[in-house]
């Protein structure tokens, strides 16, 4: 039986009324993008929400957050991570009921692992914020529980969620506050533990795929906002509203991670191929 793991990112939640950057009201984005999973034919064993969560990470975003994020809750779990948007110990205390967020780790990191579905896959989510920075860090506490985990899941299927992509994307202006720290050491524990099957990501609000260690990374659009595409290094930083979107990670137990990208909105059809057992001319 095939695994589904939805992954949806950088949702950027205000308080109600408020608009991200003066003009954006990310609310009705992320509760379409909820209807969107609750309507798909196959249904998630799980979600993974990695990071920029909030947009400040005030109390009052995390309440907004939780009410948009209600009719999933009790439906399919949710594995929820920080960016650098958030505040990760107000998701801590907004979302107590989620047991793995309670979990107080070596340096007080949100790591945690989960397994999903019935495939035997493995969610291992990395806490990849710097408290009061844009860019991302991993130290040596946080690289040796990633290293030590990934040893004791060995031979299981993983996938590592985190906020912060371990690569340069080229957009010169995320690169800029990307993961600063810890990208060689990752790539080195990647390469040593063969099973992770992806390293899923956030930050960009685009999807983007290149190997790290051996292993593909992968980072996926935002149900509202996407970064512009553009790749010189001084390109300005802005935002555009291209379609929004989620991925799907499918495992079939095969030794293959498979991802789609689905966009969210109203579009034509769908249309049939054929029409009697033949192509329609």
């Amino acid at each position: 039986m095939t695994t589904f793991l939805a992954q949806i990112t950088d949702l950027h939640i205000r308080e109600p009324g408020r608009l991200a950057y003066g003009r954006l009201d990310t609310a009705p984005y992320l509760r379409r993008c909820v209807q969107e999973l609750l309507g798909l034919r196959q249904k998630p064993h799980a979600v993974v929400l990695t990071g920029d969560l909030t947009d400040f990470g005030r109390p009052a975003e995390y309440a907004h957050l939780a009410e948009l994020l209600a009719p999933l809750e009790g439906v399919l779990p949710l594995y929820l991570l920080p960016g650098n948007h958030d505040d990760r110990e107000q998701l801590r205390r907004s979302f107590a009921h989620h047991p793995h967020l309670a979990e107080i780790g070596e340096g007080d990191f949100l790591q945690y692992t989960a397994a999903i579905g019935p495939g035997g896959l493995q969610l291992v989510c990395l806490d990849t914020v710097q408290t009061g920075q844009s860019a991302g860090r991993l130290c040596s506490t946080r690289l040796a529980w990633l290293d030590r985990t990934l040893a004791r899941l060995a031979g299981q299927p993983v996938v590592v969620a985190m906020h912060h992509p371990p690569f340069e994307t080229l957009i010169g202006h995320m690169d800029r506050i990307g993961l600063v720290e810890g990208a060689e050491d990752l790539a080195a524990i990647l390469a040593r533990h063969a099973h992770v099957q992806r390293v899923i990501c956030g930050h960009l609000h685009r999807t983007i795929y290149t190997q790290v260690g051996g292993r593909l990374v992968s980072t996926a659009p935002s149900p509202a906002h996407q970064v512009c595409l553009d790749l010189a290094p001084d390109a300005a930083s802005a935002w555009t509203l291209e379609p929004p979107g989620f991925h799907i990670h499918a495992w079939n137990g095969s030794g293959t991670l498979v991802t789609h990208v689905a966009s969210i909105g109203d579009f034509a059809g769908p249309y049939p191929f054929h029409d009697g057992g033949a192509l329609i001319d």
